[in-house]
């Protein structure tokens, strides 16, 4: 895939909690729950790399070492399975850390949301457009299509304007999404020209909702630094790419594929089924399982 030239950097926020999955992220990170047998933080990793990006910059938390370690190379691990020449297994484990793929890490040392973390990003991106991926929404291109950042990563590299992955949701879902509205360029883009973080139903301006993906110009940053809280008393990066659109264009593309909300209990088992009756090792006998299973 031909690498877009000038998007070389994508910004992963890791910071928070993962109440919704206690006690299981108790003592590890959710971005560390697997979906078959990756973790989403290497879905959301791999999708970066298939857009070209090959600066990984994780905005980390306490208890997040394990973000690091699993991106870090295992000496001991690799030995074992040189040795034992299970050397399938060990090209796999290899492969999560190509040779042209560099790793930053920053802590986030306060929970203020999700623009304070991208902010926290910002001496690492410096004055170059970046990707921001969320972890928690798992999100897979179309049948033998493009993985959704690489979509978009086409998109930006003709407009060159921060762009938003926007799909459309239930009228009563709009309190967990920043919600835009805009006017329409061609069937899968919208300039954007409202935006508007979880609103309620009855003054959703729209019902399109903002997915886990952007790629955004540095001028965003300076327009985070001048927000006060907002909704739950945090910096909002809804807040910072809206005041964005009073300099520049900002455009909402309703990408092809499916996302999956990782970070609810649902959407995550519906990922795993999902995915699993796509695995190449495991998807046949998993298919079969789930036709002879007797569900009350």
């Amino acid at each position: 895939m031909q690498k877009i030239t000038n998007l070389n950097k994508a910004v992963f926020p890791v910071a928070g909690l993962g109440t919704r999955f206690l006690p299981a992220t108790k003592a590890q990170p959710k971005e560390m729950l697997p979906v078959v047998d990756k973790p989403l933080i290497q879905y959301a990793v791999e999708e970066a790399y298939a857009a070209g990006i090959r600066h990984m910059i994780f905005v980390t938390g306490r208890n997040k070492r394990a973000i690091e370690d699993h991106f870090d190379t295992a000496y001991e691990l690799e030995n074992e399975l040189e040795v034992a020449q299970k050397l399938d297994l060990l090209a796999l484990v290899r492969s999560m850390q190509p040779g042209d793929m560099d790793f930053s890490y920053v802590r986030q040392p306060r929970s203020l949301g999700l623009g304070h973390a991208v902010l926290c990003a910002e001496h690492l991106v410096g004055n170059e457009p970046f990707a921001v991926l969320l972890a928690d929404d798992l999100m897979v291109g179309p049948p033998g299509g493009q993985p959704v950042l690489a979509q978009m990563a086409a998109q930006f590299e003709g407009l060159q304007q921060s762009l938003l992955a926007v799909q459309e949701v239930p009228l009563e879902h709009t309190r967990r999404y920043g919600i835009v509205a805009g006017e329409t360029v061609n069937g899968e883009l919208m300039k954007v020209t409202a935006m508007v973080e979880k609103p309620a139903p009855e003054v959703a301006p729209s019902r399109m909702g903002v997915a886990g993906r952007y790629i955004l110009n540095p001028a965003v940053f300076r327009h985070i630094r001048s927000q006060p809280t907002g909704v739950g008393g945090e910096i909002q990066l809804t807040d910072g790419i809206a005041s964005l659109m009073s300099e520049e264009n900002v455009y909402a593309f309703q990408y092809k594929g499916k996302r999956y909300d990782c970070g609810s209990k649902a959407g995550f088992l519906e990922a795993t089924v999902e995915l699993a009756l796509q695995h190449p090792e495991v998807g046949k006998h998993f298919r079969d399982y789930l036709k002879n299973l007797k569900l009350g």
